[in-house]
């Protein structure tokens, strides 16, 4: 069969287990694929060199009559801050340039006993700082819709491959959008977990209350299927809880009996949007009045001091994270010799990109004597208001809505000088990770030719709901069958 990368997980797993096709057919023209096309936008950091081997292992046991897991065959790219055993993790940094893994993080290890394939390491900002994929020590991924505008970031390896069909679904890491952000500018589904819904074992910190692990697919479907076998409880982190009665693909959601969801559309961040965006955004919210649901503005007051509270938390966390990366331990080939303790690790540090070193210093300072009540602590309760009004807000509504991203995909190198203009791309996303909810962004449409993406938000360990609604808007809108020219 010809392109066998244009397949979603469903009819990979069925075309390999009916015998349509073999696993080995369909990484070797993933691999042929990457190859030719990822020249064009940088989206792998490294390759699985063992790919191939693991996919005749699983043609052998369907030869054998063997019964296969629920994932066997598919092509999963990872992003390149969580673990992967005895394959490189850089976090696109030259701090990590050298360091090899010896354990797979628990989202790793779950997709492979399931039968996926890892097909390599996906591009980031370094340490996952920045929203533009323009912070990589292995360059600029670039945005497989128009090449010459940025991917989102940080996990934009993660979105711009599976854009471009270069692997069947893809892990990110979001600490503010991270995930969400790259799929709404390269039209894909991004979908941000409960915290603690997803073990964050092997996933490099950069703020450990913020950040979960999420997955990136074509299709809302895709995402339920990495979602089901990477969530639940971990024994390696003791934040993660049991997931028994959260099974996210059980009982499909059933629109004629359940056409009673009340939406609210949080006007402070639909009201700041470009106005291409704005109209995309009603048009989406037209389709869900179709489907029977009641929409109403709603406001979130304290969506004002949000980005500020989330940058102060998270630049906080970062600078205690990343203070064990002094090269010792790991990292890259630097001899000691002749150094002094304090010469070496300037030395070593001053290794890190320019983003890393603003986040760190900025974190230094905030958690400083004579600062933390002013700035750290404050932001704790700015965060505290925030989930308390959400709550509030799922108390009178189903679902919240809002754009992704207040703006169109921008061109490469047009905001990376101006830091707070960089940040304000997070302003609609952060709310998510302050409150510790789960939420998804979904292709809407397109403006110029670049994509737009609408972002659905639930309460806490309602990943059933907002999932199988999301899917049922996808599915009206049917934007999820074209892809980038490349």
């Amino acid at each position: 069969m010809s392109n066998l990368y244009t397949l979603n997980i469903e009819q990979v797993v069925n075309g390999i287990k009916n015998g349509e096709f073999t696993s080995e057919e369909y990484v070797s023209q993933i691999i042929e694929r990457i190859k030719k096309v990822d020249k064009k936008i940088n989206s792998f950091i490294t390759i699985n060199d063992n790919a191939l081997v693991q996919a005749r292992q699983i043609d052998k046991k369907i030869r054998s009559g063997w019964t296969v897991d629920s994932l066997a065959g598919i092509v999963v790219g990872v992003k390149d801050n969580i673990s992967t055993a005895g394959l490189k993790t850089t976090c696109a940094s030259k701090m990590l340039s050298d360091y090899v893994p010896p354990y797979d993080a628990t989202v790793i290890k779950r997709l492979k006993d399931k039968g996926a394939i890892i097909i390599g390491k996906l591009n980031l900002d370094e340490f996952a700082m920045g929203s533009t994929t323009e912070w990589s020590s292995y360059g600029l991924t670039r945005n497989p819709w128009n090449l010459d505008y940025v991917c989102g970031g940080s996990s934009g390896g993660s979105a711009a491959s599976v854009a471009a069909q270069l692997c069947t679904a893809s892990l990110g890491s979001d600490t503010g959008g991270s995930v969400r952000c790259p799929s709404s500018f390269c039209s894909v589904v991004g979908f941000k977990p409960t915290y603690g819904l997803v073990s964050r074992y092997g996933l490099v910190s950069y703020s450990n209350s913020l950040e979960q692990i999420g997955s990136i697919g074509r299709t809302v479907s895709d995402v339920k299927k990495i979602m089901e076998v990477i969530s639940g409880k971990d024994t390696n982190d003791n934040t993660t809880i049991d997931t028994k009665n959260n099974n996210i693909n059980n009982n499909h959601y059933d629109l004629e009996q359940n056409n009673n969801q009340k939406i609210g559309l949080l006007k402070e961040l639909i009201n700041g949007a470009d106005e291409p965006v704005y109209q995309c955004i009603y048009s989406a919210i037209d389709k869900f009045n179709e489907f029977g649901f009641t929409s109403e503005e709603s406001s979130l007051k304290s969506s004002e001091y949000a980005l500020a509270s989330y940058y102060t938390i998270a630049t906080a966390e970062a600078s205690s994270n990343l203070a064990r990366f002094d090269n010792i331990r790991y990292g890259f080939e630097l001899n000691p010799d002749d150094y002094e303790w304090n010469t070496y690790f300037s030395k070593a540090r001053g290794n890190f990109g320019d983003e890393v070193k603003r986040r760190i210093i900025v974190g230094s300072f905030v958690l400083s004597s004579g600062y933390y009540g002013k700035y750290y602590l404050k932001a704790q309760r700015v965060k505290d208001l925030i989930k308390i009004e959400l709550k509030n807000l799922f108390k009178e509504y189903d679902l919240l809505l809002s754009p992704t991203v207040p703006v169109l995909p921008f061109k490469i190198g047009e905001k990376i000088d101006d830091p707070l203009k960089m940040y304000l791309i997070d302003i609609n996303t952060v709310l998510a990770n302050l409150a510790g909810i789960p939420a998804i962004s979904i292709p809407i449409g397109f403006k110029n030719g670049l994509p737009i993406g609408l972002q659905i938000m639930a309460d806490e360990f309602q990943e059933k709901k907002l999932l199988d609604i999301a899917e049922v808007l996808e599915k009206s809108i049917n934007i999820n069958t074209s892809y980038p020219d490349l």
